[in-house]
């Protein structure tokens, strides 16, 4: 397989009549996935996210790398053991003119878990106990205890206007005003002209914006979540960027010199989460009847899964090549990933072995649900799955459904077995491990999204006093164990790291992938 160099800017056309012509021109990306509201602060989804920060900047920047960098903040340092100081950036405005100040920051902080919907972003201000402004440009944060992860948390702190959004922040009132346009008033780079769910996010240049001058007038963010579709789109001229290129079609590409793909890692990491109640409603016996135990709930069962994956396949077969056989649950050099994990091993002999040792010699029967229209190849893996677990004697249904019907659902326990990506936006392992492998304890606001009722004590002991420790090294090796300890349970399965490939049509834009996939168009430019 022929690779792209991805490490400098790439040149993408899109039709413009001449590059320095490039200011007055309409961008027009096709997408897979769109906003699920305009409420920045409704869902935690990447596409959600993707599309609020065009309109929104957050406090604090997550760069191409996912270092964390100035955003709406200039600076951050911890004043004492439970609270942090942050300077906001002077100057900014609003899209209506208004000012930012800290007003606005102390008003989004305690919005969020009023307005936030069943895929959370409470998780990114769960460690905050107050919130003092001092002046119009500083606030102090008070923690529930020391948070030395705090900055990392707020590279998904979207700030709105207290004034535009005073009549729109509560459940009953948010949708309306963000989706109409009268509350959707950010400090990003581009204002809000229109949007229709599922449909089209129109978008106009912000000439103030804090960073500088965007290179597109208009920006079209074009929802296409079918991946043929996407990509007929950009053949025909319709839209002149597109995300998440099939694996399939990459392999096509290659040999199309109309189109340019540019690969990149991604940050995100599929998993197989593996339900742990006494009671589990999708497994039953081969024949049909109840089981007298979740099967789950034994480790042998669960090792056994894990033999019968071969992720060398799901690669290469499956992805055609676009990723990487994962061992743990972030990608390998972030904070709080081990070196110490081996990589599983594929055995479908052993599977079936473990497998009778834990008194299911004739294996069982259970329903696998995964989303199709999220990340690259999510469904194409979960097929894949479906097939290898059902070749060791474990009859698996396969359920690739739309992100719209399955995360509520997942929220709502319903599954057994499922499957989803998980990425590490903020770099480090409070945030994955914290929100997906401690037990769901709202009193130390961490687990909300372990929909598997998963709990190990260490486990827990560790996340927390991981979360009080400002000595980075002390904080990474106690991550790590809690990461060595997490995957030896096998209650959470990582099973790919995903590449992502962008297209255009050949020739004059600079773009750079970013390593949490997003598609921001004010980071688009002609090229010189």
């Amino acid at each position: 397989m022929k690779y792209q160099k991805f490490l400098a800017p790439l040149a993408f056309a899109v039709g413009l009549t001449a590059a320095g012509a490039a200011s007055a021109q309409t961008l027009t990306m096709g997408v897979r996935g769109g906003p699920e509201s305009m409420d920045p602060h409704f869902s935690a989804l990447g596409p959600h996210a993707e599309a609020a920060k065009h309109i929104f900047d957050t406090l604090v920047w997550s760069g191409t790398d996912l270092q964390i960098e100035p955003g709406l903040a200039t600076s951050w340092s911890p004043v004492d053991e439970d609270t942090w100081e942050f300077k906001l950036r002077e100057g900014v405005k609003f899209h209506d003119g208004s000012d930012f100040d800290a007003e606005d920051v102390k008003f989004s902080i305690e919005r969020i878990p009023v307005v936030t919907g069943p895929t959370t972003t409470a998780i990114y201000v769960r460690r905050v106990a107050g919130v003092d402004i001092i002046d119009p440009h500083t606030i102090h944060i008070h923690t529930d205890g020391q948070a030395a992860t705090l900055p990392n948390d707020f590279i998904r702190l979207f700030i709105v206007s207290s004034e535009a959004a005073a009549d729109y922040s509560t459940p009953e009132t948010a949708a309306e005003g963000f989706n109409s346009g009268k509350a959707t008033i950010g400090t990003g780079p581009y204002k809000y002209v229109s949007w229709e769910p599922k449909g089209d996010l129109v978008l106009e240049k912000n000439p103030d914006y804090w960073r500088g001058d965007g290179a597109w007038e208009t920006v079209i963010r074009k929802e296409i979540p079918n991946d043929s579709s996407r990509l007929a789109a950009l053949k025909a001229g319709q839209v002149d960027v597109i995300n998440y290129v099939s694996s399939v079609d990459y392999l096509a590409l290659e040999n199309d010199p109309n189109i340019d793909a540019i690969k990149g890692d991604s940050v995100y990491i599929m998993n197989l989460q593996l339900d742990q109640r006494e009671d589990t409603p999708l497994v039953r016996a081969i024949d049909g009847s109840d089981l007298d135990e979740n099967p789950f709930r034994d480790l042998k069962v669960r090792q056994a899964i894990d033999h019968a994956i071969d992720r060398e396949t799901m690669v290469e077969i499956v992805l055609e090549g676009l990723g990487k056989p994962a061992n743990q649950m972030m990608p390998p050099g972030f904070f709080g990933s081990s070196e110490k994990i081996p990589m599983p091993e594929y055995n479908p002999a052993k599977a079936k072995e473990l497998l009778a040792e834990a008194g299911y010699a004739d294996g069982f029967e259970v329903d696998l649900y995964c989303t199709a229209d999220r990340l690259p190849g999510d469904g194409a893996i979960c097929q894949g799955l479906g097939q290898m677990l059902t070749q060791v004697g474990i009859k698996t249904n396969v359920n690739a459904i739309s992100k719209t019907v399955y995360f509520p659902a997942q929220a709502r326990l319903e599954y057994s077995m499922f499957m989803n990506g998980w990425g590490t936006l903020t770099g480090e392992a409070s945030y994955t491990l914290g929100g997906l492998a401690h037990s769901n304890n709202p009193d130390v606001k961490l687990g909300a999204y372990n929909r598997i009722e998963y709990k190990n004590d260490d486990v827990d002991m560790l996340l927390q006093t991981g979360a009080t420790m400002m000595d980075e090294a002390q904080r990474r090796a106690t991550y790590e164990e809690a990461m060595e300890k997490v995957m030896a349970d096998k209650a959470y399965i990582s099973l790919v790291q995903l590449q992502t490939v962008w297209g255009a049509k050949a020739g004059t834009v600079d773009f750079m992938p970013r390593f949490d996939e997003d598609t921001l168009a004010f980071f688009i430019k002609p090229a010189s």
